[in-house]
């Protein structure tokens, strides 16, 4: 058995104990309520539309909720469509260093397998945990290279973090846990290529799927392959993988999920520092001559697209998102990416005088502006994501956007979540939404 599969399959049926692994579940918790508010908040979007009727069309058992349909589902099914649904709106969290979103794949498989065998909240929360964490080493572990590559982490790393989160609350031994995830390392999938369209939240839905189907086998004695991951011809190997080994040091100890970060603007990521950086300055639009941004090279390939014509379009490009920061749109506001925006002659002639510079010296969390007025003043901001932010700021700041999004409906998910899910409650919210 390889060494990543083998601290994978331990950290995966361990304990979770000690002080930094109550500060892990604290956030894992936060994330939960963000997770489940995004999920909400995406039913109306027609990706996620299709894949309900999807399921309803397939029919199945009644074994776990769907966002949005009031009668329950196949766990598989359930997975599947919650999945693409939190992610409809690429407004859930990101952890930088994994180069993904974790929570919307490990999460839905986590919930429809508690929904289905009734797990105490505190198995959720722990499951949850450990899948985000071993979804995020394993982002790490396949690194910059298989993300270049064209590879999206959400949905590789993501469907090893189902995995472990669906065989734990399903109490697979070792043994079966290395077959669970051998048995991953051949359905794993998902390529950036698919960004800007429904695919990319489809990657989601795969990966939560995936932990789901391959959890249940290993359950019921299907067997793989140990050598799966990191032996020869495994997933690592054939799918570009930096294959840092280091980043699976310390597993239980430290907790990578504590530098997870949570999104305040309804776009991707990768923009965020500049929006936050805009925030700085006070200008009119109408007096801008041009704009410079300052960005890791990391992003010009995930969210330049120089002339969106769809809103999701719009989610990823530095340009457009940069002119409708400086014209006063909300960019926190999920109405404010519309094909509408997109078409906007304003706002296009606009962001053709943004200029978007690529820059080894920048942090990849962080980014630098100038913006110059036709006067010839110009002014200049910074920003960086990994500030550190408090539990509490974070709580208050996540609770806001949850009561911004979902209005009257938040405050009985925010209290059914809290610090230790209340799992019926928090389904039956997901399936009224």
């Amino acid at each position: 058995m390889g060494m990543v599969m083998n601290e994978l399959t331990r950290f995966g049926v361990g304990p979770v104990k000690g002080d930094a692994g109550h500060q892990a579940r604290e956030v894992m918790a936060l994330s939960l309520l963000d997770w489940a508010t995004v999920t909400i908040a995406g039913v109306g979007e027609p990706v996620a539309r299709i894949m309900r009727e999807m399921a309803v069309d397939d029919g199945g058992g009644a074994q776990a909720s769907v966002a949005g349909l009031s009668r329950k589902f196949p766990v598989r099914a359930a997975a599947m469509v919650n999945g693409t649904t939190s992610h409809a709106l690429d407004y859930d969290d990101t952890h930088f260093a994994h180069i993904g979103h974790p929570s919307v794949a490990v999460v839905p498989a986590a919930l429809a397998i508690a929904d289905w065998i009734e797990a105490p909240g505190s198995d959720l929360l722990d499951a949850a945990l450990v899948g985000v964490e071993g979804s995020i080493r394993i982002g790490r572990w396949l690194g910059r290279s298989h993300y270049q590559t064209g590879f999206h982490q959400t949905a590789t790393a993501g469907a090893f973090g189902a995995t472990l989160a669906a065989g734990r609350l399903l109490a697979l031994s070792a043994h079966q846990m290395t077959q669970a995830l051998g048995l991953c390392a051949t359905r794993a999938a998902g390529l950036k290529s698919q960004f800007g369209t429904m695919g990319k939240p489809y990657h989601a839905g795969l990966a939560a799927q995936t932990g789901v189907e391959v959890a249940r086998a290993a359950k019921a004695g299907f067997i793989s392959t140990s050598d799966g991951i990191d032996g020869p011809q495994g997933f690592g190997p054939t799918h570009a993988a930096q294959a840092d080994n280091t980043v699976f040091e310390r597993p239980g100890q430290h907790w990578d999920i504590l530098s997870i970060s949570h999104k305040f603007h309804a776009c991707c990521h990768g923009t965020h520092a500049m929006l936050e950086a805009l925030a700085q300055i006070e200008c009119a639009a109408p007096d801008i001559a041009e704009m410079q941004l300052w960005t890791h090279p990391r992003w010009m390939s995930v969210c330049n697209i120089p002339h969106p014509k769809t809103g999701m379009e719009v989610k990823f490009s530095f340009a457009h998102c940069a002119a409708m920061a400086l014209s006063g749109v909300d960019t926190s506001a999920l109405d404010s990416f519309s094909d509408e925006i997109a078409r906007d002659s304003f706002l296009s002639a606009l962001a053709s005088r943004v200029h978007v510079v690529a820059d080894d010296n920048i942090a990849e969390t962080a980014a630098r502006v100038e913006v110059t007025l036709r006067s010839g003043a110009a002014f200049t901001a910074e920003h960086n994501l990994n500030q550190t932010m408090t539990i509490e700021t974070r709580r208050e700041k996540l609770e806001a956007k949850s009561r911004a999004l979902l209005g009257p409906r938040a405050e009985p998910l925010i209290d059914a979540v809290g610090s230790l899910p209340d799992v019926p409650t928090l389904c039956g919210l997901l399936r009224s939404a």
